[in-house]
């Protein structure tokens, strides 16, 4: 399927190949579910930054208390929370560059998000170690350093995603002659 659009920069047509059609409907629907599985995913890199604030301002068998806690009642669900929410914003975002004009790697702004995308996931993935080992009482600064240091990345980079998809910035992807 093509569309035929006209650029204001350059001035003549050109036609957007779109890999994959889909139904209006359909890619629609596939939209929605990949801004929910992103906002659900802020909302998890939220909760795990406040968790972890909170077990960094407490000291002793208190902060002891709250990475156990943390670790035991809430690393699982958030961790499958965030994968599933993860991965459902990665498969729909790569189903959208295929059945819409922006594409996986025509334009930069995609590419990156994709990047991004892939990046959090394993920032995610790495979280679950160092949480962990903090619920057994001890508390090494450099592992509360870096589990802070995660999950402040992971919602920094899943915000500026969010911002690229509302502002489109930088243009396409040039193809090479």
């Amino acid at each position: 399927m093509s569309t035929l659009t006209t650029d204001r920069a350059t001035g003549p047509a050109r036609v957007n190949r779109v890999f994959w059609p889909i139904p209006s409907r359909l890619r629609k629907t596939v939209l929605v579910a990949h801004v929910a599985s992103a906002g659900a995913w802020i909302g998890v890199d939220v909760i795990s930054t406040v968790l972890v604030a909170i077990g960094w301002a407490r000291s002793g068998d208190s902060r002891t208390a709250v990475y156990q806690a943390l670790a035991d009642y809430f690393v699982v669900p958030l961790l499958l929370t965030g994968l599933v929410t993860g991965l459902v914003c990665l498969v729909t975002g790569v189903l959208l560059g295929l059945a819409t004009k922006w594409g996986l790697v025509r334009y930069r702004w995609v590419a990156v998000k994709l990047v991004l995308n892939v990046v959090a996931c394993v920032l995610l993935l790495a979280f679950l170690g160092p949480i962990t080992e903090l619920s057994t009482g001890e508390q090494p600064l450099r592992d509360i350093w870096f589990v802070s240091f995660l999950a402040t990345t992971a919602m920094v980079l899943l915000t500026f995603a969010m911002v690229l998809s509302v502002f489109k910035p930088w243009g396409r992807v040039r193809k090479r002659a």
